[in-house]
């Protein structure tokens, strides 16, 4: 009855894992449209600008999104009657109009997914293979909602110029380039982003977050590379623990042997990632030792701990027990750390202990 119980409570936990960025959209796609985006080169672009006083001048903005997604390769155009491969839409608006229902969970709670309660400037963005609108759509938004207010205490004259002024800036700063890529499956082209020397570091940190998202089997060389890489390698090692068991052994020596407590933790938590999609237990010994380890930093043991809870073992219940009284011996609920890890361990021991999980 138990294991049945808590085969139960797994699957549902399972379904209710936030989706990744692309990867359940792509599974949805026809096998035609599937090879369509994969062969997909040249886009067309559709950008629309809209005021309270009606349509506006999109070419500023329409500059920008054809020399963003130029820089990854891609052709683009705006002339419908010539050959494309998908449409690339882009609304911008002062004042933003809903157009649909969204749905809770995944990708809906995400803070650049459309949202029914703003009102303000946005600008709107999804795509179209063929005629067929796909689910994928963002949002970018100001940080006012007021755009008269907002214009007036800058001193603009003009609301509407004002709000896609801020809203073109908006686009500059959000890596929707990126996004769409890992969308389209093109890793070849987020690995080349990659390993440009122009690249900046913040953006790099962002295509690696994404390569582990759409579990790409490529791109392992070029993330245990970037694991070398002191600003890199903390997203690299989470990134790792996406793609699969062959990322088990250099996690676990990250883990082990390095120097930096953040480095730690990130291997901790790609472990944690191995467990959670691939439920390997060869991750539970070398989390266990490092949760007995003496002197280790505070900040690893909550990543371990987590690690831990997720995927359960027997074999884990005794030393997250032990850790549990050995936190009362130094308790201290004011330090936001020990509460941490005092959360983390609780909530891996009743992972684990599927008596206590279902009392």
């Amino acid at each position: 009855m138990r294991r049945a119980l808590w085969m139960t409570a797994c699957s549902v936990w399972l379904l209710l894992q936030p989706a990744s960025t692309s990867w359940g959209y792509r599974e949805s796609f026809t096998p035609e449209q599937r090879e369509r985006l994969m062969k997909a080169q040249n886009l067309l672009l559709d950008v629309v600008a809209l005021t309270d006083n009606g349509k506006a001048d999109a070419g500023p903005i329409l500059t920008l999104v054809s020399t963003r997604m130029t820089e990854l390769g891609y052709g683009v155009g705006t002339d419908p009657a010539k050959p494309h491969d998908i449409v690339f839409k882009v609304k911008c608006e002062q004042r933003k109009t809903w157009e649909g229902t969204t749905t809770l969970g995944g990708d809906a709670d995400l803070p650049d997914s459309p949202s029914r309660v703003w009102k303000g400037p946005a600008c709107q963005l999804n795509y179209l293979i063929g005629t067929s609108k796909i689910r994928w759509q963002k949002e970018v938004r100001t940080d006012f909602e007021d755009s008269v207010a907002a214009a007036q205490s800058a001193n603009a004259p003009d609301p509407g110029a004002y709000a896609m002024a801020k809203l073109k800036e908006r686009l500059e700063q959000y890596d929707f380039p990126v996004l769409l890529a890992a969308e389209w499956g093109h890793d070849e082209r987020l690995l080349k982003l990659l390993d440009d020397p122009r690249t900046s570091q913040a953006r790099k940190l962002k295509v690696i977050s994404v390569l582990g998202e759409i579990l790409s089997d490529d791109a392992a060389p070029k993330l245990r590379e970037a694991l070398k890489d002191k600003d890199l390698a903390q997203q690299a090692a989470v990134a790792l623990g996406n793609l699969g068991k062959d990322s088990i052994p250099t996690l676990i020596d990250m883990m082990k042997n390095s120097k930096d407590p953040a480095l730690q933790a990130a291997a901790a938590k790609g472990l944690g990632q191995v467990g959670a999609l691939h439920g390997d237990p060869q991750i539970i010994p070398p989390l266990l030792e490092m949760l007995e380890r003496p002197g280790v930093d505070r900040s690893v043991l909550i990543e371990v701990a987590w690690a831990l809870g997720k995927l359960p073992d027997k074999r884990s219940i005794n030393p997250l027990e032990r850790a549990q009284h050995n936190l009362l011996k130094t308790r201290a609920p004011e330090d936001p750390s020990w509460k941490k890890l005092w959360d983390a361990v609780e909530w891996a021991r009743k992972q684990c202990d599927t008596g206590d999980q279902f009392s």
